[in-house]
């Protein structure tokens, strides 16, 4: 049998693959630097180095290799060698062998997968951070994909969070102002609730439920008599991901359909039925030979309070037919705490959403120039301390990964349209 590439669980071991990822990379810069000084050529190291941090996450798998992906999706918080390297951490991280695959699919539904699958693929289609994915067929001809989760992954998803805990408390972030224990605990609940792969396919039922009046959006569909809490078998679309779609160089037209199924697919639900798909990395996007658009990977999924769901809809509304709106008023309704004067607090407000609502107030929209990314950041850097007194609710950090992942794909689709009209048939419709 192959040496198993299990990802390391324990808290230690997993600060101390950190540490000396850390310490590589700083012995990396400074020999660059030094080799930069004397005139040699550094690419090959940079590349060994960022190639070798890849690596380490993949092995890593769990919360660790999600951070990895999630930096991969930001075109401006890394070089571009580094966020094209990481990149293929979604689908290429190292694999584990195929017979500790067929271990896990023995152990967890009664037989091998020779006995359960017509066919089934010994080469992963993914590894990826929680699970392993691979193709295979039923008995009744339906091709399939199978998802087996890592051994110890959730323990490795604890170390991970337990880690991040301990290093804000050592950091020192435990004040009222600093205190973010709320957030990391709400991106430990949804990230460790990922681990269950029998309430996957049940949130995988019921986006394919909301979904059923798109038929342009295509959702897998589970097979329960194949799957378990650390198996889960669903019906296979094919198609490119869509990094894949951009990487091809579609035309306009093209770009821009794929950019309109993205915000119903994304908006859609959260509108509709205060749910959300709050993983929006693009290799969980597959843009099918019809052009149509599939959702894949539910392990991440958020239901929302209606009040929560109401009030974000208000300020969309808002913003899409310029009618008034007191956004002070709509964020202490959605829950958020605000801790400043409210001459402070509306006009940190009024910078926010100058630059959040930029799609909704033109009938025309470039997302090639679509600068709101660093524009957000740059202004977070110069108005940190009033950030920190509008604390938004826990359960708006998946929100805001999922509205600012969303907003990276439609910036990396580079397209150009009315997307005004767009939101405004997304709100229409919820």
């Amino acid at each position: 049998m192959s040496k198993s590439r299990n990802p390391p669980r324990g808290r230690l071991a997993r600060i101390g693959k950190v540490a000396a990822l850390s310490a590589r990379g700083s012995a990396g810069l400074a020999w660059r630097a030094v080799r930069k000084l004397a005139g040699a050529e550094t690419e090959a190291i940079d590349r060994s180095t960022l190639g070798h941090f890849a690596h380490v996450l993949g092995e890593m798998k769990g919360a660790a290799m999600k951070l990895g992906q999630a930096l991969s999706m930001d075109v401006d918080a890394l070089p571009p060698e580094l966020r094209q390297i990481i990149a293929r951490l979604q689908s290429e991280a190292p694999p584990i062998p195929v017979e500790e695959i067929a271990e896990i699919i023995e152990a967890e539904l009664g037989a091998p997968p020779e006995r359960l699958f017509a066919e089934f693929s010994r080469e992963p289609l993914a590894a990826a951070s929680l699970g392993q994915v691979h193709a295979a067929r039923l008995e009744d001809g339906r091709e399939v994909v199978v998802k087996v989760q890592y051994p110890g992954i959730a323990e490795a998803v604890e170390s991970d969070f337990d880690n991040l805990s301990t290093l804000a408390r050592a950091a020192g972030l435990t004040t009222k102002l600093l205190d973010g224990r709320r957030y990391v605990d709400e991106l430990r609940s949804e990230v460790v609730r990922e681990t269950d792969y029998l309430l996957e396919a049940e949130r995988a039922r019921r986006f394919a439920e909301v979904l059923s009046s798109e038929p342009e959006l295509v959702v897998p569909l589970p097979v329960p008599e194949r799957s378990s809490g650390h198996v889960l078998c669903l019906t296979r679309v094919r198609g490119r991901t869509l990094q894949q779609f951009i990487d091809s160089a579609p035309d306009a037209s093209a770009r821009w359909r794929v950019s309109e199924l993205l915000i119903r697919a994304v908006h859609g639900p959260f509108f509709s039925a205060a749910l959300l798909h709050a993983d929006p990395h693009p290799g969980n996007f597959l843009v099918t030979e019809e052009g149509r658009l599939a959702l894949l990977d539910f392990g991440c999924v958020k239901t929302f309070r209606p009040e929560f769901v109401e009030a974000i809809r208000a300020f969309m509304r808002s913003e899409v037919l310029g009618l008034p709106y007191d956004p002070l008023a709509g964020v202490r309704a959605a829950g958020f705490e605000v801790d400043t004067d409210e001459a402070t607090a509306r006009s940190l407000l009024s910078e926010i959403l100058e630059i959040a609502t930029r799609p909704l107030r033109t009938n025309v929209y470039d997302y090639a120039r679509d600068t709101s990314v660093p524009d957000m950041r740059a202004l977070g850097l110069r108005r940190a301390g009033d950030f920190l007194r509008v604390r938004p609710p826990a359960e708006a950090v998946m929100l805001g990964r999922a509205v600012g992942g969303c907003a990276q794909n439609l910036r990396a689709l580079g397209a150009r349209g009315d997307f005004r009209s767009v939101y405004l048939r997304v709100l229409e419709r919820g």
